[in-house]
């Protein structure tokens, strides 16, 4: 490990690089001590189909990091291309993220579920291990949800925004449907 920080490139690089990486925006949610935390995350991610886990990182130093660590169970709520204010409120730290208004509710287990999300997943923490300055979560799908109809919100270059599909080649905005291949005798 010591020979690959040594060559490691310095932070202000690698964010750089990395805000070129668009990526989907979530909000985990969960309930330590009676009390709700959340907090915006773009590291949200599958991990397996079977059994079907995901995953994301914390900064170790997050105020949220501790209550999520230990959290049995927590919600990934996949925002909605018109929810980056709530994005924004649950980056904020010094603030109360569940307070007006902000659109909420408990789930099973207690979970705090944000309303009006594209989907959510309800999750029971399945891992946790220290990486560098961050803590992976890995979290087994219990349950989830899905709006067929909402847009993620997306977040490219440290701002929010939307997403619009280029046109498939039938014209739509969904792929073609492509045909199982034939078998020849």
């Amino acid at each position: 490990m010591k020979e690959v920080a040594a060559r490691a490139i310095d932070g202000e690089a690698f964010r750089g690089a990395l805000q070129l990486h668009a990526a989907g925006v979530v909000v985990i949610t969960a309930e330590s001590d009676g009390v709700p935390l959340g907090l915006t995350v773009t590291t949200f991610t599958s991990a397996s189909l079977s059994p079907p886990l995901v995953s994301f990182y914390i900064d170790r130093g997050s105020a949220s990091a501790p209550g999520l660590s230990s959290s049995a169970h927590f919600a990934a709520n996949i925002l909605a291309g018109g929810q980056s204010e709530l994005a924004a409120r649950f980056s904020r730290k010094g603030v109360d993220r569940f307070a007006a208004p902000t659109r909420w509710h408990l789930g099973p287990r207690g979970i705090p579920l944000l309303d009006d999300v594209s989907a959510r997943l309800i999750c029971s923490l399945d891992a946790a291990t220290e990486i560098g300055d961050h803590i992976l979560l890995v979290g087994l799908v219990m349950d989830v949800s899905v709006d067929p109809e909402s847009r993620p919100l997306v977040y490219h270059g440290r701002r929010f925004g939307g997403f619009l599909p280029h046109p498939s080649p039938n014209g739509t905005s969904r792929p073609a449907e492509q045909k199982p291949e034939q078998k020849v005798d």
